[in-house]
């Protein structure tokens, strides 16, 4: 375990770079593009290709890491907002949140996204060829009327798609910078500093602490999904694209990043308190794979019987295990950089938006091929990583893409 003190950057200086966090976001990058090159090929979820074979371990790896990697995702981009709110202040922080947030959704929402979705009408639904200009107007837009029999996911088709990441990320930020501003006024009206310091010696993040912070997260899931069941999304203010099963998850990592900065949580996080957790979730993940059958017929994904709770705790502990394991890993264990590994940092927001239409075209490309799921998934997983990263980067040379990507 860490202890003692830590330096404590001056407001409004940058503070020191965690490269391990950076190698984090790597490393999640590449598990998402690989859970959406599974996607076809094991989960039983909707995707852009279809009629494609399935393996049961793709499933099982999709079931398994889906509760952690954005929860741990939106952990890392809420501890940096404490720092970049103090070094910009108000204005231009809201400036660079809607560029750096906002161009992505935009872009891919205009672009990437009625792209996808007009291969996959032309593909898998029995309306007939039409041209792209009219599938957009008509279609995608929502301008024409909807066909009889329409078979969805939903009308029109235009959505967000894994923008949603993206969309949460702005929407949190500001509602920081909102709460940030309504701090400092009382602050100053308490005649304090309006800029709160980071604490000199980091505040002790224990296992009582821990399991508090899962409980919240198992009771708050376990309740949003009485309502809500698990991949059912709701358009919040129509353009918000939100799985509320998964909020629970999400939101209390967001406010734990958050504080985790001023508090130095990430520098006093016990080894062995995440390798506990780790370790929990490993052995829950064996045991779902050797009660895989008997495991999926008890739980369910929403309502209100005990399956249902069931799942929530148990994918919390899925959830909290592996993020902090993955977070004492790398802290502990991965502390360098290199040039090909701060840009690949940089550049997680254009692997993102970018990574999705290649590896649906990879998929396209191999839908003939004679490989089953387990030789389709590997094609497409590995040069989708390979490709996500380099067009990225290569496209991130350009000052205009880097403004916005």
């Amino acid at each position: 375990m860490r202890t003692g003190t830590v330096p404590v950057p001056e407001v409004g200086a940058p503070p020191e770079r965690l490269h391990y966090l950076d190698s984090i976001r790597i490393a999640l990058s590449v598990l998402v593009i690989l859970h959406h090159a599974a996607q076809p090929y094991g989960p039983a979820d909707w995707w852009y290709v279809e009629s494609l074979p399935k393996a049961q371990w793709i499933e099982d790896c999709a079931v398994l890491n889906a509760p952690f990697k954005m929860s741990l995702f939106f952990l890392i981009a809420a501890y940096v907002l404490p720092s970049a709110v103090d070094r910009r202040r108000h204005r231009p922080f809201l400036r660079t949140r809607l560029t750096k947030l906002g161009g992505p959704i935009v872009i891919g929402f205009f672009l990437v996204i009625p792209v996808l979705m007009y291969a996959y009408y032309l593909e898998f639904r029995p309306y007939g060829h039409i041209g792209f200009g009219d599938y957009y107007w008509n279609v995608y837009l929502g301008n024409g009327e909807e066909p009889r029999n329409w078979s969805g996911p939903i009308w029109p088709d235009r959505q967000f798609g894994h923008l949603w990441f993206i969309q949460h990320l702005l929407v949190y930020s500001l509602a920081y910078l909102v709460w940030r501003m309504a701090a400092e006024a009382v602050r100053s009206r308490r005649n304090l500093p309006r800029v709160p310091e980071s604490r000199a010696v980091p505040e002790h993040a224990g296992g009582l602490a821990v399991f508090a912070f899962a409980a919240v997260v198992a009771i708050g899931t376990a309740l949003l999904r009485i309502r809500y069941p698990v991949d059912q999304w709701v358009p919040v203010a129509e353009i918000i694209q939100t799985e509320p099963a998964d909020l629970a998850q999400h939101i209390p990592f967001v406010i734990a990043g958050v504080l985790a900065y001023r508090r130095g949580w990430l520098t006093t996080l016990s080894a062995r308190v995440a390798y506990s957790w780790f370790a929990a979730a490993v052995a829950l993940t064996v045991l779902y794979l050797v009660f895989r059958d008997e495991l999926t017929g008890y739980f369910a994904w929403g309502g209100t019987d005990m399956g249902q709770f069931a799942w929530s705790g148990y994918e919390t502990v899925l959830c909290v295990g592996y993020a902090l394991g993955l977070l004492v890993f790398f802290r502990d264990r991965v502390r360098g950089t290199s040039d090909l590994r701060r840009s690949a940092a940089q550049a997680t927001f254009a692997i993102y938006l970018l990574h999705l239409p290649i590896v649906v075209g990879l998929q396209y490309l191999v839908r003939d091929w004679p490989l089953e799921a387990t030789g389709r998934f590997l094609v497409v997983g590995t040069l989708g990583c390979v490709l996500s990263v380099a067009t990225a980067l290569v496209l991130r040379r350009t000052p205009m893409v880097r403004a916005v990507l």
